[in-house]
């Protein structure tokens, strides 16, 4: 359940991503405020929503929808990262005694 929650939210950020790309920007109309007729545009009423605006509107709610649902299942996952307890030491290496030199024979 949780991995098709995953592909459905990845699926809905494109969408979200598309949608809100294709709509028309309003800074083009910005300059109007600076003396430009028809500055009531910037300020004032949207108007009629378009069929992309509602279309947002929509994958906006699923997207919320969809971010608790997946905040939600992964604070009842029990599994993480971090072992519940750490890799045991390794024990001290001994140091190794140094060698005993050989007695040393008289040369005649």
């Amino acid at each position: 359940m949780f991995i098709l929650v995953v592909i459905v939210h990845v699926l809905v950020c494109l969408a979200i991503v598309g949608l809100v790309l294709l709509q028309a920007g309003k800074g083009a109309d910005i300059g109007s405020a600076f003396g430009g007729s028809g500055s009531q545009a910037v300020f004032g009423s949207m108007g009629t929503p378009t069929i992309l605006g509602k279309a947002t509107s929509v994958v906006a709610i699923v997207f919320l929808a969809t971010s608790f649902a997946l905040s939600m299942m992964a604070h009842k996952r029990t599994t993480s990262i971090m072992p519940a307890s750490g890799p045991s030491a390794p024990a001290p290496a001994t140091p190794a005694a140094p060698p005993v030199p050989a007695p040393a024979t008289p040369q005649k």
